[in-house]
């Protein structure tokens, strides 16, 4: 009955789905091509349940922009800024520790830590600050730094190999690593929107040396600005083979690019991408990225209306409470900079999911109590807080 409902490009692509077959790269092309968007969010939703059931989480986290300080000067970002710019700006180890002392009074259970490449911080200021935020709670979850970062520390800050840089941060307490920095691995789109980044390749090498460290680590995807469906097609390939390898991905953040802070040149006229093209970014990302447990809807840049409609396309999982996230707000970002658990629990309980809070790791937190008498998970699983 459902079959005869979608359109019909989609229908054989459903009963693959349907059997447990993985769906193709031409496969995917054809999902991006499809204007049945509810169509798209039926089967998106075949993998969303059998992975997750109706549950659909968050966390209680908080950003830290430390610094914007960077040595690079991508074309989308209004973020970066060098020393001498009047938007500028850079937090004392003493204000972090801070913040992050407030935040586990208010209740967080992560703090999310990402900056611009410094040009002249040095090795332990970084590892003595993972030390003292570890030091406020022995549970507390330190996810912080891009694999662009990693790269930047490890070559012009520790002076070290990726691994014995990676392995310096964890033995500190650093408990996962972002997704960020992914952008579009495509090299001639890089080369235009983000020239002198790493590589996809070296990207996808920080992942993966991180995983087989036994950590664990997001990804992410910027979409909306000059790249083709089969350069996303080609992107999310990538992160699937890198998944099948290592399974240390715990979820897939796919973000569209923020028109309004570009730097002059290529992308300062492209339009925002619609909402239409945003569920549907994401309900084949959901579909294709089948080794991948959860598919996160970012409110920051959706905005917690869509993304509670994001819930119906394929995701189960609406980032978090954040609070002060600076850099799609810098982009020109008009959303809330935070939401309490409140608000996140009432729209997930108004999109017809039952909402849970979960951790870094993406375990669903089954009693909630205070960070130092850590809550339970449904997964018994090593803490990497611990590690």
């Amino acid at each position: 009955m459902i079959t005869k409902l979608l359109s019909p490009e989609l229908r054989p692509i459903f009963e693959k789905v349907m059997e447990g077959s993985r769906v193709g790269d031409e496969e995917a092309l054809t999902l991006y091509a499809s204007k049945d968007l509810n169509g798209l969010g039926t089967i998106a939703n075949v993998v969303r349940e059998r992975k997750n059931g109706n549950v659909a989480t968050y966390i209680h986290n908080q950003y830290v922009n430390y610094s914007n300080h960077c040595i690079l000067a991508c074309q989308f970002c209004a973020f970066g800024a060098r020393k001498r710019d009047a938007h500028a700006f850079e937090m004392s180890a003493d204000e972090i520790v801070e913040k992050a002392r407030a935040g586990l009074q208010n209740g967080i259970t992560e703090i999310h830590m990402v900056g611009g490449l410094h040009p002249s911080l040095k090795a332990e200021w970084y590892l003595d600050l993972i030390r003292r935020l570890r030091a406020l709670d022995p549970n507390f979850f330190v996810k912080a730094f891009t694999a662009v970062e990693a790269t930047h520390l490890a070559l012009r800050v520790f002076k070290k190999s990726i691994p014995e840089t990676l392995a310096d941060l964890r033995d500190a307490g650093l408990s996962a690593l972002t997704g960020g920095g992914a952008e579009i691995f495509d090299q001639e789109i890089r080369d235009q929107i983000c020239e002198g980044k790493e590589t996809g390749d070296e990207w996808l090498d920080v992942h993966r040396t991180w995983h087989k460290m036994g950590m664990r680590s997001t990804a992410t995807m910027l979409y909306g600005h000059i790249e083709t469906h089969a350069h996303r097609v080609d992107h999310l390939r990538r992160l699937r083979e890198l998944q099948d390898e290592t399974g240390g991905f715990t979820g897939f953040v796919p973000f569209a690019f923020e028109p309004e802070g570009a730097r002059p040149g290529i992308l300062k006229n492209i339009r925002h991408a619609t909402g239409f093209e945003e569920l549907k970014n994401l309900a084949v990302s959901r579909i294709y990225l089948d080794n991948f447990d959860h598919i996160t809807a970012y409110w920051v840049s959706l905005g917690l209306p869509l993304a509670q409609q994001a819930l119906n396309y394929g995701v189960d999982d609406l980032h978090g409470t954040i609070r002060e996230e600076k850099i799609f707000h810098m982009a020109g970002a008009t959303t809330p900079q935070q939401q309490s658990c409140a608000a996140m629990e009432k729209a997930i309980r108004e999109a017809g999911r039952e909402p849970m809070q979960r951790d870094t790791w993406y375990r669903r937190i089954v009693s909630k109590s205070p960070v130092s008498n850590p809550p339970t998970t449904e997964q018994n699983l090593p803490d990497p807080a611990l590690a």
